[in-house]
C-alpha cells in the first residue's frame, strides 16, 4: 500500500524564541501539505509560541515535542506530562532518540512507559530505534532494532499503533556526517516492519510509516525517500 510520507525535524537544544518562531514559519510558508505530513521539534520551552504562530496561520505544520515524561502529575521536578504538551499545542512526541538512550541513559522500559503514556493520552509517537556503531559492525543491527522495537510496543492496541511512527536512525549515523546507504536504510526498515508484523499483524505493518533519520539532508533525501 502507498503510505504518506512523513518528514519531522528535531532541533534538539537549538533556536532562541524568535529564530523559533521564524524558522517554523519559513518551513510553514515552503510546505506543501497536499503531498506530505511534516512536524518541528522545537524545544519544550518555544513549544507554546512555535504552536500559537502555527495555529494564526491555520497552518498544516504540525508542532512536535522532543521527550515526555510518562506520569500525569506530580513531584517530578523539570519533567513534562502528555497532557501539558496537548495543552500547548503538541501532536506528535519523539520517544527514545539515540541522545536520551545513550547520553541521558534512559532504559528500554522507560522508554516503553513513556510510549504507553503518551498513546493513551491521543498524542502521536515518533519511536526511534537504531544501533551504536560497535553494534552494527558486530552484525547486531536487526538484533537491536528488534528489541527496541518489542520493548516500545509490547502492550500496544491497534488504536495505539495507528499513531505510532517508528524513526530508524543508526546511531553512528547522527551528527556525524555519514549516511547509511539507501540499501541499507531500507534493509533496516524491512526488517523493523517485520517484527511490527509479528507483534501485530501484517495490516497494521503495513500501515506504520517507518522514518529514516540518521543525518538526511537535501542531496540524499530524494533517494532515500524512494526507498
Amino acid at each position: 500500500m502507498s503510505r504518506r510520507t512523513f518528514i519531522a525535524g528535531n532541533w534538539k537544544m537549538n533556536t532562541d524564541r524568535a529564530g523559533a518562531i521564524k524558522l517554523a514559519l519559513d518551513v510553514h510558508a515552503g510546505l506543501d501539505a497536499s503531498r506530505i505530513d511534516a512536524a518541528v521539534c522545537p524545544p519544550f520551552v518555544y513549544l507554546d509560541a512555535v504552536s500559537h504562530a502555527l495555529r494564526e496561520r491555520s497552518s498544516k505544520l504540525m508542532v512536535g515535542a522532543q521527550d515526555v515524561y510518562h506520569e500525569p502529575v506530580g513531584a517530578f521536578t523539570g519533567e513534562v506530562s502528555p497532557a501539558m504538551l496537548k495543552d500547548v499545542g503538541v501532536a506528535h512526541v519523539i520517544i527514545g532518540h539515540s541522545e536520551r538512550r545513550h547520553v541521558l541513559h534512559e532504559s528500554d522500559e522507560l522508554i516503553r512507559r513513556k510510549v504507553r503514556a503518551t498513546l493513551d493520552n491521543g498524542l502521536h509517537v515518533i519511536l526511534c530505534v537504531g544501533e551504536l556503531l560497535e553494534q552494527r559492525e558486530r552484525g547486531e543491527t536487526n538484533a537491536v532494532n528488534e528489541l527496541q522495537t518489542r520493548s516500545a510496543l509490547a502492550g500496544l492496541s491497534a488504536d495505539h499503533m495507528a499513531r505510532l511512527t517508528i524513526a530508524y536512525e543508526p546511531v553512528w549515523a547522527i551528527g556525524t556526517g555519514k549516511t547509511a546507504k539507501p540499501e541499507d536504510a531500507q534493509h533496516a526498515h524491512a526488517h523493523i516492519r517485520a517484527v511490527v508484523a509479528s507483534l501485530h499483524g501484517s495490516d497494521i505493518a503495513t500501515r506504520v510509516r517507518i522514518q529514516y533519520g540518521g543525518s538526511m539532508k537535501p542531496d540524499n533525501a530524494k533517494e532515500l525517500l524512494a526507498q
